[in-house]
């Protein structure tokens, strides 16, 4: 498409300095620079990875300019073509045949227009039933996700939490005033609790991590590498050299982001070594997760976690691109115009 964008303009310019001189020289001229919209706007919408729905509205209103100068072209040869007949029988058919060809090639350029035109449309419309269908996954996702959390909860707090409580009861019970406390059992008692007070914790950082809005996605994301590191055997190498702070939302999007990943590395990947890198780069910050598994199997990149993590970069205004050659590489570039200091 872009190469037929390139022999559009160079048929057109082509033509134009031909023109040159003509009394349709301006009107060429206008037809030119119409034609040139068309194209820049055509190419800025192929080369885009993320294309808004309402951006074809730009395309549209160049089409129609271009149409509506190809109108005024044909309207001017018309009437031209009329004056020479009425003052010359022989001069008026070589204008006929100079204006049909004339003709020709805008209707033929109009015909070029309505192609890209319905085309670039029709991706757009592809894309936002293909948008509105991860939507639905992910949504659905989601709700799945509440659910095992909320099992997971009940069961912790029954399984772990409420034993515990009950054998502290179970001990308190059991001493009695009147005698001196039996050291073992008041141990067992303090490890109960040393015990319980872990699992709070762990809950608690399962639902989200406290250094997240205490210290910034800069120790959130390192936290979290430490822990998968002790928790997977999987050596993590992590490196930033961002230390500002986001808006609240952008940045837990980007620590789940992170934390999907390396769900992801741990599940599928087979891999002995994840990099994670953090910066900023003028307007926008650069997150990257890379590892050195075998990369996806099968339809593995259309699977929900990479449909939620894209949903979630689109959420702050970022893109994401997941490659996978060598392993699995995450990169995602989010927008730095919400960050304070």
């Amino acid at each position: 498409m872009l190469g037929q964008l390139d022999d559009a303009d160079q048929a057109v310019e082509r033509i134009v300095g031909e023109a040159v001189g003509t009394p349709q020289a301006e009107l060429w001229r206008q037809l030119s620079a119409a034609v040139q919209g068309f194209s820049k706007e055509a190419r800025r919408l192929l080369v885009r990875k993320n294309v808004p729905t309402y951006t074809s509205r730009d395309l549209l209103r160049h089409h129609e300019e271009v149409t509506a100068i190809v109108g005024k072209m044909i309207a001017n040869n018309y009437t031209r073509t009329l004056a020479a007949q009425s003052r010359l029988d022989q001069r008026s058919a070589q204008l006929v045949r100079e204006s049909l060809g004339l003709l020709g090639g805008c209707v033929l350029l109009a015909l070029v227009c309505a192609m890209f035109t319905v085309r670039i449309t029709t991706q757009l419309f592809r894309r936002m039933e293909q948008q509105s269908s991860d939507l639905a996954r992910v949504t659905w996702h989601m709700l799945e996700s509440q659910e095992t959390a909320a099992r997971r909860f009940s069961h912790e707090l029954h399984d772990e939490l409420g034993q515990s409580l009950t054998a502290i009861k179970a001990n308190v019970t059991a001493l009695d005033p009147a005698i001196p406390p039996d050291p073992e059992r008041l141990e067992d008692c303090r490890r109960l609790i040393d015990e319980a007070i872990q699992n709070v914790r762990e809950l608690s950082h399962l639902l989200r991590p406290t250094i997240l809005d205490d210290f910034g996605l800069d120790a959130g994301i390192r936290w979290l590498a430490e822990r998968f590191g002790q928790r997977t055997g999987i050596e993590v190498d992590y490196k930033s050299s961002f230390d500002g702070r986001l808006a609240d939302e952008t940045e837990t999007h980007l620590f789940r982001i992170v934390q999907e990943a390396l769900t992801n590395v741990a599940r599928h990947s087979g891999a002995t070594r994840v990099t994670i890198e953090l910066a900023s780069n003028h307007d926008r910050v650069h997150l990257t997760v890379r590892d050195n598994g075998h990369g996806f199997q099968g339809n593995g990149a259309s699977g929900l976690g990479l449909v939620g993590m894209r949903a979630r970069a689109e959420s702050v205004g970022g893109e994401l691109q997941i490659k996978s050659k060598n392993g699995v590489a995450v990169d995602l570039w989010a927008p730095l115009n919400s960050a304070t200091t």
